[in-house]
């Protein structure tokens, strides 16, 4: 009976490459460095500032506490009655003549 035997050599596979495993190099890159880099400043000027702010905010407690504010008194604003009464027929008149 027939059977299907292979006769010589195997054919090599096509798709030999995307078989294989590569071992890929973890190298460090330039902009990660850079960015680490970056950001380690950045933070460290961070803190700085808001060392100084809240120093800064210390101060401005300590003195508004040792000046007592002065109480506001009411403005009170008194409007004086108009000493003519309105004419609007002459107000129409002079906006005629513009």
């Amino acid at each position: 009976m027939g059977k299907n035997k292979q006769k010589g050599k195997k054919q090599k596979n096509v798709f030999q490459l995307a078989n294989n495993k590569f071992k890929r190099k973890n190298k460090a890159k330039a902009v990660t460095a850079t960015l680490k880099h970056i950001n380690a400043v950045k933070n460290e000027k961070v803190e700085n500032l808001n060392q100084i702010f809240t120093q800064v905010q210390r101060d401005v407690k300590s003195i508004s506490k040792s000046v007592a504010p002065e109480p506001k008194k009411a403005a009170q604003v008194v409007r004086e009655p108009p000493k003519e009464a309105v004419n609007v027929d002459n107000a129409a008149q002079l906006f005629s003549q513009l």
